[in-house]
C-alpha cells in the first residue's frame, strides 16, 4: 500500500472523528430539536460547529467512497474503525465525557481487530471464470429477451 492510500484511511479516520465531535459539540448548544418544528433544526444547521461538523463528514464520506474505490470494504471499514480510538480521545479530553473502563477495553479490542485486518490484503483477487467473447454463453437466455427475438427484436436496446 502506498502513501496515498494511508493518507485517504487518515483522512477518513480524522474525518469522521473530528465531524462527529463537532456535530455532537454544536447539537449540545443548539439543544432538542424535533423534525416537527422545521425552525429547530434550521437554527441547529446554522450553528457553526453542527455546520462544520456536516462539513468534515463530507469530507469523510468523499474520502470513504475514495477508499472504497480500491480496496475491499472488509478491509475498508475495519481500517477506519480506528476512528472510534480517536473519537474516544476526543470525547475524553476536549468534550470532557466520561469513558468507562469497559469502553476503552472495546476500544482496545477494536485496536488490536484492525491490525488483524491491517495485515492482511486489501483487495480480493477473483479469479474470472468468463467465457471468450466468440464461444457462446452457457446461461440460458431470459424470457425477456426470448420474446423480444420473437417479435423481430434483435436485443435490448437502451
Amino acid at each position: 500500500m502506498n502513501f496515498r492510500k494511508y493518507l485517504v484511511l487518515a483522512g477518513v479516520t480524522v474525518f469522521a472523528a473530528a465531524g462527529d465531535s463537532m456535530l455532537s459539540h454544536g447539537m449540545k448548544q443548539a439543544g432538542n430539536i424535533s423534525l416537527n418544528h422545521l425552525q429547530s433544526v434550521i437554527f441547529a444547521v446554522l450553528n457553526p460547529w453542527v455546520a462544520g461538523g456536516i462539513l468534515l463528514l463530507l469530507a469523510f464520506f468523499a474520502t470513504y467512497m475514495t477508499a472504497l474505490s480500491w480496496a475491499d470494504l472488509t478491509y475498508v471499514l475495519p481500517a477506519t474503525s480506528l476512528g472510534y480510538v480517536l473519537l474516544a480521545l476526543v470525547a475524553r479530553f476536549l468534550l470532557h465525557e466520561h469513558v468507562s473502563p469497559l469502553r476503552w477495553l472495546g476500544i482496545a479490542l477494536i485496536t488490536g481487530g484492525v491490525g488483524f485486518i491491517a495485515g492482511g490484503p486489501e483487495l480480493t483477487k477473483h479469479e474470472h471464470s468468463a467465457a471468450p467473447v466468440d464461444e457462446p454463453c452457457a446461461v440460458a437466455p431470459s424470457p425477456l429477451l426470448a420474446k423480444d427475438a420473437r417479435n423481430g427484436a434483435s436485443g435490448v436496446e437502451l
